[in-house]
């Protein structure tokens, strides 16, 4: 993880405003940690974030397989760029300054897409809008990817089926969580401790599609 750049728009896409309109910061204890410009009224420009893949560490053989990744589905404040923090009481808010470097659902979908590809163990992986013949599709679900408030945890937590392409069949299901502690309620920190948790989720996800199982 790392910050790509400091973006010259403001972050009010029209996600993160329907968002907004559901999920409001809890209370004050809150506040301290959140941008007053969330409408993308002012405020000052936000980092913003990337999420790594797993580096490549091909293995000779064994790529007979095919797959489709779809994008993920989930809540809707995660159909947003912005890192979000879920309080005790369940609430949803977004950290300030700080954003992701694409809508979280397309962004996990590409980081997917990469760690499989550099796993070197299957003959394609490519998305649905792609055309290309495949034995299975792996679908998932953002079941968390905030930062626990409560707790300083950084929260991964994500559903994944594979499914027989033809016969939609579910082959196999999963769920893949990970926690990492965060130092702060912070972007940087936030964004940190996602990447890694994510990194663990992703490990998990490659040798669990490349197994067959």
């Amino acid at each position: 993880m790392f910050p790509l750049m400091t973006t010259a728009s403001t972050p009010g896409t029209a996600a993160t405003r329907r968002a907004l309109a559901r999920f409001r910061p809890a209370g004050l204890a809150l506040a301290a940690v959140l941008s007053m410009g969330l409408t993308g009224c002012g405020g000052a420009t936000p980092l913003t974030f990337d999420l790594a893949a797993l580096p490549g560490n091909p293995r000779p053989g064994g790529a007979t397989r095919a797959i489709v990744v779809a994008e993920p589905i989930g809540l809707q404040p995660m159909e947003a760029d912005r890192i979000l923090v879920r309080e005790p009481n369940g609430s949803l808010s977004f950290v300030g300054g700080g954003q992701w470097s694409d809508r979280l659902p397309r962004l996990i979908q590409t980081r997917i897409i990469q760690s499989l590809e550099n796993s070197g163990r299957l003959r394609s992986v490519t998305r649905p809008g792609d055309k290309v013949v495949s034995d299975y599709q792996l679908v998932s679900e953002i079941r968390e990817f905030d930062i626990a408030a409560g707790s300083r945890e950084a929260v991964v937590d994500i559903s994944a089926k594979i499914i027989a392409e033809g016969t939609g069949k579910v082959v196999n299901a999963r769920v893949f969580s990970a926690r990492v502690p965060v130092p702060a309620v912070d972007a940087a920190s936030a964004a940190a401790g996602l990447d890694a948790a994510l990194r663990q989720v992703l490990g998990d996800v490659v040798r669990w599609v490349n197994s067959g199982r």
